[in-house]
């Protein structure tokens, strides 16, 4: 697979090339891009609250609106440099799933796409939630567990479907951290989270994933979480992998956003917060700068 940074590819060729949601994802991490996905859960959110935050985060997408949260002062270096930034392709993405749905999945996708062209990524908790009319999806295999139905046999009963409707599948190693409360994915998967005691075991398995041919790394503290992935074990795991690495969970201010992107993270997950506050946004999006 083709990495295109910005020193590889001239925005002509860009035009030209479609880049898949990976090959961006790599091009972001390689220009040191910082990216964020807006998690939906479909059982969550109403349609009002649906157009609320999507007409929120097209309007701070760089790539799409060539503008940010900005004075129009700041606009103006924000066009100079848009070209460049075009030619990793997105920073923003909406990932769609939750530990539980039911049949609401395709509905919600088809109703995303019709608000904002940003990619839509499927975040699935079993094989039942698989959707195809999005435009990748995270294969999760649940590393941190010793759950055989979540390591390898939802991947079995999904693989045809997913072959079939041609979506970008992204095999992603998931990695289930104590996030101070019990989770919708502890309760499911039957499986406990890493102690965020013990950040060596939680890089080595990172580095086992990687090593087995995961594209990407998922530190999840949990929906809802109490606390975010601590930054040690964000910093560890980081110098073990060189794969993107997503973190995720209890996250719920730009600052704990911020120290997830400093200590290592490639693209950070909000979205059980969103939920309740969709009006931090906009804020959490003004320091994607």
């Amino acid at each position: 697979m083709l990495l295109y940074t910005q020193s590889k590819i001239s925005n002509a060729n860009f035009r030209e090339k479609a880049l898949t949601i990976y090959d961006q994802i790599l091009a972001n991490k390689a220009a040191g891009r910082k990216m964020f996905a807006l998690l939906i859960d479909p059982e969550k959110c109403s349609d009002e609250w649906l157009c609320q935050v999507m007409s929120t985060i097209n309007f701070c997408n760089k790539r799409e609106q060539n503008q940010t949260c900005l004075s129009y002062a700041e606009q103006s270096k924000n066009l100079e440099r848009s070209e460049k930034q075009s030619a990793v392709g997105n920073q923003l993405f909406i990932f769609v799933g939750g530990s539980q749905l039911k049949d609401s999945v395709c509905t919600t996708v088809a109703r995303i796409k019709q608000l904002t062209s940003l990619p839509v990524v499927m975040f699935p908790g079993d094989a039942s939630q698989f959707a195809d009319n999005t435009d990748a999806l995270l294969f999760l295999s649940l590393v941190s567990g010793r759950n055989a139905k979540y390591l390898i046999e939802q991947h079995i009963e999904a693989s045809r479907a997913i072959k079939s409707s041609g979506v970008e599948c992204i095999s992603t190693g998931y990695i289930l951290v104590d996030g101070g409360k019990l989770t919708a994915v502890e309760r499911v998967s039957h499986t406990s989270p890493y102690p965020t005691t013990n950040p060596q075991l939680i890089a080595d398995t990172a580095l086992a994933s990687q090593l087995l041919g995961h594209k990407m790394v998922y530190l999840e503290a949990g929906s809802g979480a109490n606390r975010p992935v601590p930054q040690n074990i964000i910093a560890e795991t980081r110098k073990a992998i060189d794969i993107p690495l997503i973190v995720g969970g209890g996250i719920k201010t730009p600052q704990q956003m911020m120290d997830a992107f400093s200590a290592g993270a490639d693209l950070v997950v909000v979205g059980n917060h969103i939920e309740s506050h969709p009006d931090d946004l906009t804020k959490i999006l003004n320091t994607l700068t």
